[in-house]
């Protein structure tokens, strides 16, 4: 490779995501793999498969800052950012007027106020599955056979969305069951979850004094389902814009933190 490079790693609960950049900040790769038990491991693999896809080696990056549940362990990165720090790099590098991030990912979600790229506040949820794609997941894969791909036309398709109440996962596992031996149709299930799952982050975003201003960007992998971000503006009121490539953001806004880091 002619030009240096720069790799952010972003090591989640659920997938590990790289991202490579040059030195004028353009994204030359992105890859994601499953994480493994062995998050060092799992940072390894990203990073070495997306370093093959565009024929570099590592003698070529210049620096590798690392984020998510297992920055810590990724042992070869140079710094290691919080995720909250890294979306909000990484979303105003691709909406410059975001005000507001919805994220949901596999094991959490999270409401982040930004003002041009930098952290004012957020509420995260990390302690339960309420909310974040597992719940989703499992609820609807389980009991229902929907594959996650499947759901946004499902969602859309809904004409009258079923009334979930609980959050707790058990709880609205009885309730889904409940819904079917009635003769509910899966969509308007379906589109019941999607609504507990969004006044569920919309209410932890309000608790925490978040104001949702407008640009609100939606990512994290169920920001691949366009019919949540639709339920959020019905929710909000506001046009809600989901992320191009949603998984990666906090891997770029950690690529873009080594880009800046070799240039201080």
């Amino acid at each position: 490779m002619s030009s240096i490079l720069f790799a952010g790693v972003d090591i989640g609960s659920t997938t590990s995501k790289c991202v490579i950049l040059n030195e004028n900040k353009e994204q030359l790769v992105f890859h994601r793999d499953y994480t493994l038990a062995d998050r060092n491991e799992s940072g390894e693999r990203v990073l070495n498969a997306s370093l093959q896809k565009i024929g570099a080696s590592r003698n070529d990056l210049c620096g590798i800052v690392s984020t998510g549940y297992g920055r810590k362990a990724f042992l070869c990165a140079d710094k290691a950012i919080t995720e909250i720090i890294a979306h909000g790099i990484g979303t105003a590098e691709l909406y410059p007027d975001v005000k507001t991030i919805i994220d949901i990912g596999g094991q959490d979600s999270k409401v982040i106020e930004v003002d041009h790229g930098m952290v004012v506040k957020f509420e995260m949820n990390d302690k339960c599955a309420a909310g974040t794609g597992r719940f989703f997941e499992v609820l609807t894969n389980r009991l229902m056979g929907v594959e996650m791909d499947e759901l946004s036309d499902m969602i859309a398709a809904a004409d009258a969305p079923s009334q979930i109440s609980s959050m707790c996962t058990i709880f609205a596992e009885s309730e889904i069951i409940s819904h079917l031996s009635e003769g509910q149709k899966k969509e308007n299930i379906i589109a019941g979850v999607g609504w507990a799952i969004a006044r569920r982050i919309v209410g932890m975003g309000r608790s925490g004094r978040i104001p949702f201003n407008s640009q609100i960007v939606f990512s994290g992998g169920v920001a691949n389902n366009r019919s949540i971000a639709g339920i959020f503006e019905q929710l909000l009121g506001k046009p809600v814009t989901p992320s191009v490539n949603p998984q990666s953001t906090a891997a770029l806004g950690a690529a873009i933190t080594a880009v800046n880091e070799y240039k201080k």
